[in-house]
């Protein structure tokens, strides 16, 4: 560090001059406790703001995780779509039940393709008729027996 020092002093032949004058300040190398002091607690305090970020960032992305998965679960509680990931995200309708079905209604207004589909009609399983009886492997040759 240097100071600057301005000097009136007067030459030989009596007149006045002005004179500037560098004077270097003496550097400590010493620090002081409250030095230390100071900079053990910025030290700790940035310590602690740096975890309260990466806390906050962690929650937060936490936050976004269950937004989605609440999101994907309240599309599928509706029915209305074979695979609830076909609508995207939306966090400003997520509490909003009639507002889902909307989104869900123009998406399939868009695509078609992508509604749930109930199954109907005869799959060619489960019973049909009246049941002639117990079968068993001998029945089968009784039964051929008596076509001849």
């Amino acid at each position: 560090m240097s100071d600057t020092e301005t000097v009136e002093t007067t030459d030989r032949a009596g007149d006045a001059v002005e004179t500037t004058e560098t004077v270097e300040a003496p550097e400590t190398l010493e620090t002081t406790e409250t030095d230390q002091d100071d900079s053990a607690t910025l030290a700790k305090v940035r310590r602690e703001a740096k975890n309260l970020r990466d806390r906050a960032k962690a929650a937060e992305a936490r936050a976004d995780e269950l937004a989605r998965e609440l999101w994907t679960a309240r599309v599928a509680a509706t029915g209305k779509l074979d695979n609830p990931a076909e609508l995207p995200f939306d966090a400003e309708i997520l509490d909003d039940a009639d507002a889902i079905n909307q989104a869900i209604e123009a998406a399939i207004a868009q695509r078609p393709y992508i509604k749930s589909r109930k199954l109907s009609g005869n799959v060619g399983q489960g019973q049909r008729g009246e049941s002639t009886g117990p079968h068993d492997f001998s029945g089968l040759f009784r039964r051929d027996a008596s076509y001849n």
